[in-house]
């Protein structure tokens, strides 16, 4: 059985889904990370190196994909789970 995959929003390569960070914007807006892979909403992806999580700060590309400004709180949160 193949593993479901999944594009990082950043390098734009396909892995399997639990090699990445899922962010989550929910129906109420918040934007979260989703520990479970699961939850309800919009979902973005991204590889669980250095690199893509330096250029998403750069480019902002949260803000992009969720139309709106991203809170650096919610970037703090995918670096200390990319650092576990």
């Amino acid at each position: 059985m193949n593993k479901p995959c999944r594009m990082c929003m950043v390098c734009r390569e396909r892995k399997p889904k639990n090699e990445l960070v899922r962010v989550v914007k929910n129906k109420s807006g918040e934007i979260n990370i989703d520990e479970s892979g699961k939850a309800e909403g919009r979902g973005a992806y991204i590889c669980k190196e250095g690199d893509c999580y330096t250029k998403i700060i750069k480019t902002k590309a949260l803000n992009k994909t969720f139309h709106e400004n991203v809170s650096p709180l919610v970037y703090e949160k995918i670096l200390d789970k990319l650092n576990k």
